[in-house]
């Protein structure tokens, strides 16, 4: 065990971010609101130094009496999330002006939401992960309700706070019950327990299905889904795009670190859970966004459908499972980015518009407008040789090599039927008539970067995936010594 300063050492990412909104949230509260636009971009900055910190220099170990853990798995998950909520915060300043509700406050709740989510992708004790998911979910509470002038917002908010509380609920059950059979909340006590025998004790599975049922809810994983399409929905469209990437991503990487480590002796018996939680996700994701008419809605079904993809290269519990489930998730947080990067660019008159139907005649009026988007569509429905075709296919063969031959044949089928609503929003931009009005067209700011940079990079991974498959294989190994 590493003690004394080399605890703070490792830590240093969480504290220079913890330290930075502290300092930030002062200066926001002296200057008052004239301080907002300094205090974006300076989070943002601090988010990417951040970053920057978990490789400058690289280190791994544990630290804080093995209640917080670092390797490659987790430094990589951290700087997607971070670099996601960073992204986040940038896109969310011409919104929220144009909302009257630009204020300081939200890019440092969204730091703190990171910060928890950090503390979750390190966590190395069931009361470490509590804290991390607690403190990321409280602030995600604030900002789901962030424009308070708006009904549709503080339902939002209402609704993710109510049906968080009690998935919140389950996992500190099931910690419990975990507790209470294995003698100790920390993985490595655990990990022991279950060596020792205790794992066909029934009190240890029904305590690790709560834990599963409340971290799947943090992944919009059906049954647990129920909440993503209100509140991507609701939402103001800055933050739906937060909820889609770095939440995700971290509680993702936070389930993977709990089944492949401590739990890794019960594989047999979440494996089942885990692939079912795969094959009904993707089912409905696929099924359920067919007759969806506002595009944020549509996202929320495909975000579910996309963690279905995940959770079953998760279930195949072998390093090309856990490599393909880095390599997706890296370019799902790209697409993702692109996809809202673009629907907070559509604006009629000045106003924000979010049906489907408003992108009639799109290629037209803004063609490379229309073209980015037909990118994002393509790589999310898989068509090859896109980068979204890279994501699945590693998936899908993780899943054969696994034995899981049905899940995978059940997974492309949900593909090709998810492709359907995919190509529909292309077969608007090109082939419909607008309805009246062309969408304006947009000032060069953030969002026009981010949609460019996005498309870009997907046509870069789409080409030579090798580098990012590279990043994801040393990700992956890790938990495979």
């Amino acid at each position: 065990m590493i003690v004394g300063l080399e605890n703070w050492t490792l830590a240093r990412p969480e504290i220079f971010l913890a330290a930075a909104t502290a300092l930030l949230l002062i200066y926001g509260v002296v200057r008052g609101e004239i301080a907002t636009p300094f205090v974006s971009a300076a989070t943002s900055v601090a988010l990417l130094v951040t970053a920057a910190l978990l490789f400058l220099p690289y280190r791994e170990g544990t630290a804080f009496s093995s209640l917080f853990i670092v390797d490659r798995l987790t430094a990589t998950m951290k700087a997607l999330v971070l670099v996601g909520s960073a992204l986040a915060i940038l896109m969310s300043r011409a919104y929220f002006e144009q909302a009257k509700a630009w204020r300081f406050e939200y890019p440092l709740v969204v730091a703190l939401a990171t910060l928890g989510m950090m503390l979750m992708i390190s966590a190395n004790d069931l009361m470490a992960l509590y804290v991390g998911l607690e403190l990321q979910s409280l602030a995600l509470y604030v900002i789901a309700a962030f424009q308070r002038d708006s009904v549709r917002s503080t339902e939002a908010g209402v609704k993710y706070f109510v049906l968080g509380s009690v998935a919140s609920g389950m996992l500190l059950f099931g910690s419990s019950l975990i507790y209470g059979f294995c003698g100790g909340t920390a993985f490595v006590q655990i990990s022991g327990a279950l060596a020792d025998g205790r794992a066909t004790e029934i009190g240890v599975i029904i305590g690790l299905v709560f834990v599963v049922a409340g971290l799947a809810f943090k992944v919009s994983a059906v049954p647990f889904h129920m909440w993503t399409p209100d509140v991507y929905e609701g939402a103001p469209t800055p933050v739906t795009a937060l909820f889609a990437v770095a939440p995700k991503i971290a509680a993702i990487s936070l389930l993977v670190s709990v089944l492949m480590g401590p739990f890794k002796p019960l594989f047999a018996q979440w494996q089942q859970i885990i692939v079912v939680a795969s094959v009904l996700s993707m089912a409905l994701g696929a099924f359920a966004a067919l007759r969806q008419q506002n595009i944020k809605r549509l996202m929320a079904y495909s975000s579910i459908g996309n963690v279905g993809y995940v959770l079953l290269g998760l279930a195949s519990g072998t390093e090309k499972g856990i490599q393909s489930v880095v390599f997706y998730l890296a370019i799902y947080m790209v697409m993702t980015l692109g996809v809202f990067a673009t629907i907070l660019m559509m604006k009629r008159r000045n106003i924000m518009v979010e049906q489907v139907s408003d992108l009639a005649g799109l290629a037209r009026s803004q063609p490379m407008m229309a073209l980015g988007m037909l990118i994002f569509m393509f790589s999310l429905a898989g068509i090859p040789p896109l980068a979204g075709f890279w994501g699945k296919l590693y998936i899908f063969m993780a899943a054969v090599e696994a034995k899981l031959f049905i899940p995978a044949v059940l997974g492309v089928l949900a593909s090709v039927v998810a492709s359907y609503y995919y190509l529909r929003i292309v077969k608007v931009m090109y082939f419909d008539e607008p309805p009246g009005e062309a969408i304006d067209r947009p000032a060069f700011g953030v969002n026009r970067a981010v949609a460019l940079v996005a498309a870009f990079l997907i046509a870069v991974f789409s080409l030579a995936p090798q580098p990012l498959s590279s990043i994801a294989t040393a990700a992956a190994k890790g938990l495979f010594p």
